[in-house]
């Protein structure tokens, strides 16, 4: 039947005609990680987690690690010192500005309690048997092992007992502990995270601490962070990323690099021994055998042989015939036989590129560690002037860094609770009494601590600087006296201090260098004057 409405119906050959499948073409896209499939990011997929959760599960085994390579590490332990001398040096020390407008106060009277508070605050800080609660250290060898802990363990922790011992004027103390004395206990029904209680704005309220008693016995306690009145009794600065409640070594993203240049330098100790052994290779066709024993010496050969009468007439045969080769007495040797060649191999380690890769990874080492490449090594073979400051200029501000949030409220904690007691006791007087003082002790307290100045490679470029920048009207003595890490007060109160005693002593004025007036007042002028 022929239907026109019918599909026609065509034969075709099997296996004719190939039939080519649609290939898939890639999407185009603007997306992040385009290379998501690729070899790079397939086996790269780590967990996204709370910043108190990674520091907690890694604490305790980088600390760990992080204290045994400063122990037995002198590369480690050189840089730990060397970075505390940058950054706390021999101490901070307190520049003390109180707000007046809040204090109720003029400046004058603002900055002459000030200049009595520090002065006081010296009697303190700098006699071991008052600050310290082991009567060891003053309050900048306390700073100094309160950076390295931070370093080795990524916080530091101190308590501030009261303890008033016969002959001393002081009963505020401050004693350092081992970070690790803080649990790493956690419990969100008591809110307690990594040993720190925290209140309903995650500010640490109270501490876990791990206390041995007299037999031994491992206790856990709650220590509360302050008192009722506000005075510090925990001290604990770290700095972490947002979320953190404690701190972790800065040595833990470099562990495994520290560790990689230890054992390239312990391979390539052990390549130079096994070069330094086989020094010297004989290329011949003579047996090896007889190679060998002409190599030893008689007493050797001798040893060698079972027949004692056997190794004297074959010894004093080889002695005879001048076969003999002797590499030990002054490298001397005589003739070999026709078609041997001797040979000597020099070490070849460290190879061409030990020093490239190690020093790759004492820069990594170095950076993290927040030191330039040559203070952390001593490695100044390819450094000049300009690349020296250069390099000052990109640490020094991580100096000033570490130093405000690391040691300065350490410094700073143990310096309110000594001023809250003094004022307590009426030796320092202020507005209202105690009561008055705690009421402001944030306007009270306000203060700077201060360290050594920024490293100059050139201090006579850098004076010259300083001259230039003051002739133009746009740095002052402060900033000067800042930048090499003094006080503008403490400067001008000596030069007046030395100005009378030169008076005293008959001997004339400074007169700065270049400078055309007269050092002293000339006798005509005083008799104009009159």
């Amino acid at each position: 039947m022929n239907n026109p409405a019918a599909k026609p119906r065509i034969r075709v050959k099997a296996l004719s005609r190939p039939i080519a499948a649609e290939v898939a073409r890639p999407k185009t896209s603007a997306a992040y990680m385009r290379g998501e499939t690729g070899p790079t990011f397939s086996g790269w997929r780590p967990a996204l987690r709370e910043s108190r959760d990674d520091v907690r599960s890694a604490w305790r085994m980088a600390a760990a690690r992080a204290v045994d390579l400063i122990q037995n590490s002198g590369f480690i332990s050189g840089i730990v010192d060397q970075s505390a001398a940058n950054v706390v040096g021999t101490g901070l020390r307190l520049n003390l500005t109180p707000d007046a407008d809040a204090l109720g106060m003029t400046k004058g009277e603002a900055q002459g309690w000030a200049r009595r508070v520090e002065s006081r605050f010296a009697l303190w800080a700098r006699t071991p048997q008052e600050v310290d609660a082991e009567s060891r250290r003053s309050f900048g060898a306390m700073q100094v092992a309160a950076y390295k802990h931070w370093m080795a363990l990524g916080e530091a922790v101190a308590t501030v007992p009261w303890l008033r011992r016969p002959g001393r004027m002081f009963g505020t103390k401050i004693r350092l502990i081992p970070a690790h004395q803080i649990t790493q206990d956690s419990d969100d029904i008591k809110r307690l995270t990594h040993g720190v209680y925290l209140d309903t704005l995650g500010a640490p309220v109270a501490y876990a601490l791990k206390q041995k008693s007299i037999g031994g016995t491992e206790t856990t306690v709650r220590v509360d962070a302050r008192d009722d009145v506000g005075r510090p009794v925990i001290i604990h600065t770290f700095d972490g990323p947002v979320g953190a409640v404690r701190g972790i070594t800065p040595f833990v993203p470099v562990l495994q690099t520290v560790k990689q240049f230890g054992q390239l330098g312990d391979a390539t100790l052990v390549n130079a021994i096994i070069h330094a052994v086989f020094a010297a290779t004989i290329e011949g066709d003579f047996p090896t055998t007889e190679i060998l024993r002409a190599l030893q010496s008689p007493q050797e050969q001798a040893m060698a042989d079972q027949s004692p009468v056997d190794a004297w007439f074959e010894g004093r045969s080889g002695w005879y015939q001048n076969t003999h080769v002797d590499l030990g007495v002054a490298g001397k040797f005589v003739h070999l036989y026709p078609g041997q060649k001797l040979n000597f191999h020099g070490a070849q380690t460290p190879s061409p590129d030990y020093e490239k890769f190690a020093g790759f990874l004492l820069r990594e080492i170095a950076r993290c560690a927040g030191m330039t490449f040559e203070s952390a090594t001593g490695d100044y073979r390819q450094a000049t002037y300009s690349s020296i400051r250069m390099a000052t200029a990109d640490i020094y501000p991580l100096s000033l860094q570490r130093r405000a949030q690391i040691i300065a409220p350490f410094c700073q904690s143990g310096f309110e609770a000594w001023l809250e007691e003094d004022i307590r006791a009426g030796n320092t007087p202020f507005p209202g009494g105690i009561d008055g003082f705690l009421e402001n002790r944030t306007a009270a307290c306000l203060a700077e601590w201060r360290g050594t100045g920024k490293p100059q490679a050139d201090d006579k470029k850098t004076a010259e600087a300083h001259r230039i920048w003051k002739e133009m009207g746009v740095i002052t003595d402060e900033m000067i006296c800042g930048d090499l890490g003094l006080d503008v007060e403490d400067v001008y109160d000596v030069r007046v201090r030395e100005r009378q005693m030169r008076q005293e002593r008959g001997l004339p004025d400074f007169q700065p260098r270049g400078s055309n007036a007269p050092a002293e007042p000339t006798q005509q002028d005083d008799s104009n004057d009159g």
